[in-house]
């Protein structure tokens, strides 16, 4: 990039005033690269991110530190998370208003690294598990069997090994409550019960009953006990049948709840606990929505949550002092904004003509974040220097289309808002090859729902950002290309 003196000035006085040069120094230290950044320096940037359409730099990358996590992981594409947020983030949801207690469980498919669940284990978080082999994960992490709750459209084989260490199990269908009860009957074991409770919340949907990706409740989504069989008597008698204890409700509606649809069910679900007298904990779920992009609200937990805890104590009032925990299970919020996916502009292609683009060729793409091409999902990308210096940031914009390296016509990164299939332009700073694009609200359903070693891709590594200590950790090694076949099996004698 080739910028004049004066546009280098007027980009250095608007990123950072006086303190540029405290952004600047980085040394490379084996696998950990350590940086320097003012604090005014990194507060001004901030700003600047904030107040305009074409970020000067990403929600919590500047051009030095991005260009020092491709150092750590020896290249692009990778994935970048902030200590600082993922700690701020968990702050704010174990400060969650609750009458009489609380449990915070990461629903650990939103990014299942080892390191992010360690993490979130030396903050207090429990385990929201969303298969037998995320539960077997998290323990393998050092995360205690009884601090694991899982909730599985598919009841493992071995469920009852794992119970019998201390996980709990949600049953999230007739038939696993069924299951369950038939190997444990006469024990008096304890147990949960997901419910749907008939109206739902997705990201991409208006509707609260309709079929959305992201809405796991409602009449359109399999998840969870139909209410009228609870309300029915039908649960109950599986229950007394083989003397189960039902110790946790447990409900969940989908990604990008509204507010005042998550307290009405909150609220519905406490008549849901009243059934069960042994109840002792409602558990909510998570869904809480992140606003990734300018203009898109963010859920504000001391709002939605003081009114649930009000109806904690309004239900202890009338069913004789009943004190039940809250129990929520937050993905999203907990690591979306605190992630980025980095990679870098590999090629440029132009069409012409009225319905013309410019295109951006992305060294990652669908392989690595799946949600624009499965959602229509709109992320926030930013363009940066490949040289990793601010002074080199430059002002001419132009509008393109961004897309990824796989031969798949929906890999598109900047599609139409709610809209997979149809492309939309985004106005960004002008990019050369060799650049560095940023993907903001990449830290959650990207690593852990990438569509990996497709086209022979291999898996991307993960970096850490600890701004504390002023490193970049290395915590997932890029995947070695031999690990792609490795489990593949030729017959001998088949040619």
């Amino acid at each position: 990039m080739k910028l004049s003196t004066a546009s280098l000035l007027s980009s250095a006085t608007l990123l950072v005033g006086s303190s540029a040069p405290g952004i600047l120094a980085f040394t490379v230290r084996s696998s950990n690269i350590s940086f320097s950044t003012s604090s005014k320096a990194s507060s001004q940037l901030k700003m600047a991110s904030s107040s305009t359409g074409n970020p000067t730099n990403s929600v919590f990358l500047t051009p030095e530190t991005a260009k020092q996590c491709i150092e750590t992981a020896n290249g692009t594409p990778l994935y970048a998370y902030s200590k600082q947020k993922l700690i701020d983030n968990a702050d704010k949801c174990l400060a969650f208003p609750n009458a009489y207690g609380l449990t915070v469980r990461y629903a650990m498919k939103a990014c299942p690294n080892g390191t992010i669940l360690k993490l979130f284990h030396s903050k207090g978080i429990h385990i929201d598990a969303s298969s037998g082999y995320e539960v077997r994960r998290a323990m393998a992490q050092g995360v205690p069997p009884e601090n694991i709750s899982l909730s599985t459209q598919e009841l493992p084989h071995d469920f009852a090994e794992l119970v019998d260490m201390g996980v709990k199990v949600n049953a999230c269908s007739i038939s696993q409550l069924e299951r369950f009860g038939k190997h444990y009957s006469g024990k008096g074991q304890k147990v949960g019960v997901r419910v749907n409770p008939g109206v739902g919340s997705g990201g991409f949907s208006a509707s609260s009953t309709g079929f959305s990706k992201t809405n796991v409740g409602g009449p359109a989504s399999s998840f969870g006990i139909w209410h009228e069989l609870v309300e029915d008597g039908t649960v109950g008698k599986i229950v007394e049948e083989y003397g189960l204890e039902v110790e946790r409700i447990h409900t969940h509606i989908g990604s990008g709840s509204d507010p005042a649809v998550w307290q009405a069910v909150a609220t519905k679900s406490l008549s849901f606990c009243k059934i069960f007298p042994t109840v002792t904990a409602l558990n909510l779920g998570g869904g809480y929505k992140v606003g990734r992009n300018e203009g898109e609200p963010t859920t504000d937990l001391q709002e939605i949550g003081e009114p649930v805890a009000e109806a904690f104590r309004t239900f202890a009032k009338e069913n004789g002092g009943r004190e039940l925990k809250l129990e929520i299970e937050p993905g999203t919020y907990l690591v979306a904004m605190a992630g980025a996916l980095v990679t870098t502009v590999q090629d440029k292609a132009f069409t012409t003509g009225s319905e013309g683009h410019v295109f951006l060729k992305m060294d990652a793409g669908m392989t690595d974040v799946l949600r624009p091409s499965l959602y229509g999902a709109i992320h926030p990308i930013t363009i940066l220097p490949g040289s990793g210096k601010t002074q080199d940031v430059g002002e001419e914009t132009e509008s393109v289309v961004v897309v990824g390296h796989c031969c798949e016509s929906g890999d598109l990164m900047t599609p139409q808002p709610g809209e997979p299939e149809a492309l939309a332009e985004r106005k960004l700073r002008k990019a050369e090859i060799g650049d560095i694009i940023v993907m903001d609200g990449s830290g959650a359903y990207c690593a852990g729902m990438s569509t990996k070693n497709y086209n022979s891709f291999p898996e991307a590594p993960e970096v850490l950002v600890d701004e504390e200590k002023e490193q970049v950790h290395l915590i997932r090694a890029r995947q070695p290309m031999e690990q792609i076949w490795v489990n593949e099996c030729v017959p001998q004698d088949l040619f």
